[in-house]
């Protein structure tokens, strides 16, 4: 009797409270300036993600030019302000088409993040918990992942598919949730034979019930800290294979083609590969500082 009453106190924080009261009530948010920077710029981006993508669906042009139109204003043209960040070679407007290209990266980056942390959790918790052949294949399979390079692997899916956003989706997907698949697993090992753990066997629950009410819980925070840091390296894997051609064909405006497109004229006309690239690199700290701080906020939320 005694043990069952002093086993509550000695589950987590985050178990007794819930993630969201945890987050909300415990981090200091607005104390921790780099999560508000970062936040600030993730959530412009995603702001604006939204609003281009509306727009696109609504066929409503929210951009100062139609990003793909040509000849809207003189070939290579300077910034001003009319053509903030000048034309391109084919007097087309580049903020304009920076604006269109932005909902890419951001909805592939959250796509990918969240099935790899939704469907990683998942396998991970039941390998760790459970263990033996399922265990042991889930470690042979990572191993397998781990062993071939991210980048080649996703060129050779989309390459297969075919260049779209939807075959870099996909691709990403596949190469992806092996990390938080042995996160989730490294982290379940940690929590399997805490006290509470053990006092549900006892109680007779089931794997499934012990593992989604009591060991998911208990590690979610970890594995969301990781997918904030991982945003942005999403993001930035996404401008890579965008860079080669593998996102989708032009006119359409995409921030890593528009980088390969324009490489040429870095010496005559820079803004032209420097504005997307900087765009980019943006977006990839924002998610960087976001993850940084989360991370701090966390530690010193423990503490």
């Amino acid at each position: 009797m005694t043990s069952q009453a002093k086993s509550p106190s000695k589950r987590s924080r985050t178990r007794r409270v819930g993630p969201i009261g945890f987050i909300t009530g415990g981090l200091r948010i607005h104390r921790n300036k780099e999560m508000m920077i970062g936040g600030g710029i993730v959530l412009f981006f995603v702001v604006l993600s939204a609003i281009v993508a509306l727009a696109d669906l609504l066929h409503i042009q929210i951009t100062p030019f139609n990003p793909i139109a040509q000849n809207v204003g003189p070939a290579l043209a300077s910034p001003s302000l009319k053509y903030l960040f000048g034309t391109d070679q084919y007097g087309r407007d580049v903020f304009s088409r920076i604006i269109a290209g932005t909902p890419n990266g951001f909805s592939i980056g959250f796509a990918v993040v969240g099935f790899a942390l939704t469907f990683g959790i998942l396998v991970g918790c039941f390998a760790g918990f459970r263990g033996g052949l399922f265990d042991e294949a889930l470690m042979r399979t990572t191993d397998i992942f781990f062993a071939i390079p991210a980048l080649i692997l996703a060129i050779a899916i989309v390459a297969r598919l075919g260049p779209g956003l939807l075959s870099i989706t996909l691709a990403l997907m596949i190469v992806w949730w092996p990390a938080y698949a042995r996160l989730s697993r490294g982290e379940t090992l940690k929590v399997t034979h805490q006290n509470y753990i053990e006092a549900a066997r006892t109680s007779g629950f089931g794997n499934a019930r012990i593992v989604f009410r009591h060991v998911i819980p208990n590690i979610f925070l970890t594995l969301i800290v990781y997918a904030t840091l991982d945003l942005g390296t999403v993001v930035l894997f996404y401008a890579g294979l965008s860079y080669l051609g593998l996102s989708i064909p032009p006119p359409a405006p995409d921030w890593g083609y528009m980088v390969s497109n324009y490489q040429d004229y870095l010496i005559t006309s820079p803004i032209l590969p420097l504005a997307p690239g900087l765009i980019i690199a943006i977006g990839a700290i924002g998610f960087a500082l976001f993850g940084d701080g989360f991370r701090d906020a966390l530690e010193g939320a423990s503490a």
